[in-house]
């Protein structure tokens, strides 16, 4: 269903109107949840508005933040200052399939909100993810929630699935990486509230914390090299089943999957100890 709409979340899909009004809803729904009804405290917020509003044309930015509600995004970009109403400033989103897609009408509702389908468990792979990658090449904004699925507990950040960062890699200007991590909406969105389901509407009077990172810097072509040098004979790339995964090549370097997985773990560990850096903070 998600890939048949694609056209729907195009900008110039009906000269954007839909796209506006879609933002101007949901953005206030996201203003009135995070400032009104909850108390939203944020740290480094001028870092994530100077990086949305006035990056240098072209350079894509990636954000990454840990997973604990249905509510997260948008409720994460409701907080005050941000341009939440903006559809043209506003992230694209991998979202889950299973959840967002499940009809046409939830379809058209979150193409227009810049959501991009992610089928879980289909591997890094997958088609959908062609439509992330293009998003960071057109130099845009791009969230994602690279733990893979909600968890609500208070724990460190789980091991990061690969999907982010292949994107990383395989973008063609290297992405601006911001972590993020909060806590808060676990409480908004609760989901076992009554009857082991979530309520039908957001809880009010909770605190959210949100706590903004520094830009993470990866040298990609020197990565490149490390991870085809490091996976050559490695115990790890000649005891592992293979996924089938294609070769990618870029600057003048073939990676195989034994390169892949280890760069791509590489870059995952990398941005999984920022994240609990900054979980840590929270408390």
């Amino acid at each position: 269903m998600g890939r048949t709409m694609e056209w729907a979340g195009r900008e110039k899909h009906m000269r954007g109107i839909p796209r506006k009004m879609v933002f101007l809803a949901v953005g206030a729904f996201a203003k009135a949840v995070a400032t009104l009804l909850n108390t939203t405290s944020v740290h480094n917020a001028d870092t994530l508005i100077r990086l949305v509003r006035s990056r240098p044309p072209g350079i894509p930015l990636l954000t990454v933040s840990n997973h604990m509600s249905t509510l997260d995004d948008p409720l994460l970009w409701g907080f005050k200052g941000f341009p939440s109403l903006d559809a043209h400033l506003a992230r694209w989103v991998l979202a889950a399939e299973d959840i967002c897609f499940k009809n046409s009408v939830l379809t058209y509702f979150f193409r227009l909100g810049k959501c991009i389908p992610i089928t879980r468990g289909a591997g890094i792979y997958q088609e959908y993810m062609n439509e992330a990658l293009q998003c960071l090449n057109n130099g845009a904004w791009l969230h994602t929630f690279p733990e893979g699925k909600v968890s609500q507990e208070d724990a460190p950040i789980r091991r990061l699935k690969w999907g982010t960062a292949s994107l990383i890699v395989r973008a063609h200007v290297t992405p601006i990486v911001l972590p993020m991590v909060h806590s808060g909406f676990e409480e908004v969105m609760p989901e076992k509230f009554f009857l082991d389901r979530r309520p039908p509407f957001p809880l009010c009077n909770k605190k959210i914390k949100i706590m903004i990172g520094q830009p993470l810097e990866f040298d990609i072509p020197k990565m490149r090299e490390l991870a085809i040098s490091k996976s050559r004979g490695d115990v790890f790339s000649s005891t592992t089943t293979s996924r089938g995964w294609p070769v990618i090549s870029s600057y003048g370097l073939d990676l195989d999957e034994a390169a892949q997985r280890y760069l791509y773990s590489s870059i995952s560990d990398e941005i999984q100890s920022a994240m609990e850096e900054l979980r840590s903070s929270l408390k």
